[in-house]
């Protein structure tokens, strides 16, 4: 189908060229970006199947390597174009979204309202709650609309990588409902008549009342803030490999960079979740205090967090380089390594989560000697057999001097590996 799509939208896609935003436009940056995407996918196809090969070079084995590559890599860096622009429009678009959901909320907290006072009456605590809500959901879509242009309430939770903090998000859910908690009872106190009742409810805001949600809160957010700077030290001290997404998605809160789900995230974010249903379930049923979450759960919070902690200090890793041999097809006489052989860097790390991509492939560099040389892109159907996470084939340019020289290789997110000596030969 993509390739379909690729051969017939050659004459629509003229027209507009992926970069129209306007929101009814069929050729949109979405648009743009699949059909980007389509063609990429068809000429990488093509060329794995041999297919599209210049005459001049189709003779010479390095030589069709090199050009494949080279038009591999300005298709690439047209989809990432179109990537950005993508994300850049979902992200303006975003914020009218968040709002919605938001009123939608509010919407529900009233028909559940409504519901639960048949035959019980509507009470001054359903009052407060709803006004509570009216607050906090106005207060959120006003900050949808400054944030607008970087994902509306969204944004304090997207990381510097472009991708949804788990860490952040968690606690960002547990002050608002600690906001919205406390609000409830300054609306109760507001109404309140009696003296009696105006005690009770400031007695509801001690401490001996709140002390383990008030613990949780502490500990979300100090892990919030701990995480942002051991991702960033890591990061500065080239522990960590760190690539920007196109656009934020709701399964960066489960997933790590390359997608795939992370037990530390997922038992984070999932014992939150249970953790805060029950506190709301306790706000409902005594909203004249805050919610007096069981020390018991507290504790399995902790835990999930101190768990959740701990996987971000065992994140990622330097990458490393552990021999490099030269490369020998079958038939292929053993020799040692001669200018222009093709040589083979084994080791681990090379390609960083999230940077799979063709345009992130293109980015990587291997120094041999004094010579930068780029690692070429070597397409098979589906993929890309080289570079590999831990192989890497590149030849040896003739500008490097016969003798020993290092081999170092510099990852798509600007990571350098060791250095590792060969012996080149005339």
């Amino acid at each position: 189908m993509a390739v379909q799509e690729a051969r017939q939208g050659g004459a629509d896609a003229a027209t507009h060229g992926g970069g129209c935003t306007c929101g009814d436009c069929p050729h949109g940056a979405r648009e743009g970006h699949r059909r980007a995407v389509a063609a990429f996918l068809l000429k990488r196809d093509e060329f794995a199947a041999g297919q599209g090969l210049p005459a001049a070079v189709a003779h010479s084995a390095s030589a069709s390597r090199q050009w494949v590559s080279e038009e591999l890599t300005q298709a690439a860096e047209a989809v990432a174009e179109r990537g950005r622009a993508e994300g850049a429009a979902w992200l303006a678009r975003l914020w009218r979204r968040t709002a919605v959901v938001v009123w939608a909320g509010v919407v529900l907290l009233l028909l559940g309202q409504a519901l639960t006072a048949i035959g019980a009456g509507w009470t001054a605590a359903r009052t407060a709650g709803l006004t509570a809500a009216l607050v906090v959901a106005g207060a959120l879509t006003a900050a949808s609309w400054f944030h607008r242009t970087r994902g509306g309430v969204l944004a304090p939770v997207i990381g510097e990588d472009n991708r949804l903090s788990t860490s952040r998000a968690v606690a960002a859910a547990w002050v608002l409902f600690l906001v919205y908690a406390v609000l409830v009872l300054v609306g109760r106190l507001a109404v309140a008549s009696g003296h009696r009742e105006r005690d009770a409810l400031i007695a509801g805001l001690e401490l001996a009342r709140g002390a383990g949600v008030v613990t949780v809160l502490a500990v979300v957010c100090g892990i919030a803030v701990l995480v942002r700077r051991v991702v960033g030290l890591r990061v500065l001290g080239q522990r960590l490999q760190k690539v920007r997404a196109d656009r934020p998605r709701a399964a960066d809160l489960l997933t790590d960079d390359a997608g795939r789900g992370t037990f530390a995230d997922i038992q984070y974010v999932v014992i939150s979740a249970v953790a805060l249903v029950f506190a709301a379930v306790r706000l409902a049923r005594r909203p004249d205090q805050l919610p007096d979450l069981p020390w018991g759960l507290a504790v399995v919070v902790l835990v999930s967090a101190a768990t959740y902690l701990a996987g971000k200090y065992a994140e990622g890793g330097r990458p490393v380089i552990l021999s490099v041999v030269r490369a020998r097809e079958a038939g292929d006489l053993d020799a040692p390594i001669r200018t222009g052989d093709d040589i083979e860097i084994r080791g681990a790390g090379f390609v960083p989560a999230g940077a799979q991509g063709a345009d992130r492939l293109s980015r990587m560099v291997v120094r041999v000697g004094a010579v930068n040389v780029h690692v070429p892109l070597v397409p098979v159907t589906g993929g890309f057999d080289n570079p590999t996470d831990t192989l890497l084939t590149v030849p040896v340019p003739a500008e490097v001097e016969p003798g020993r020289v290092e081999v170092q290789v510099v990852t798509a997110a600007g990571v350098e590996t060791n250095r590792y000596a060969i012996d080149v030969t005339e």
